[in-house]
């Protein structure tokens, strides 16, 4: 809008790409820790058992499995 201040677009900053790859390595990473922290049994209503999430966790945070 004309005449506001204070708003930065991402899009035009140099470095918005490396931005946005450190939100997503971040954001993954605290996905795997919540994983971490299911029960058994929501795990299993989620097709998942113990072994599968700690392979998961265990994931370095550089390997994306969706590979955005």
């Amino acid at each position: 809008m004309k005449g506001q201040k204070g708003f930065v677009l991402l899009d035009k900053w140099p470095f918005a790409g490396l931005f946005h790859t450190f939100a997503r390595w971040q954001l993954l990473h605290q996905e795997r820790q919540l994983l971490a922290t299911l029960s058994d049994d929501a795990l299993k209503d989620i097709g998942l058992n113990r072994a599968d999430v700690a392979q998961e966790t265990h994931r370095h945070f550089w390997e994306d499995p969706l590979r955005k």
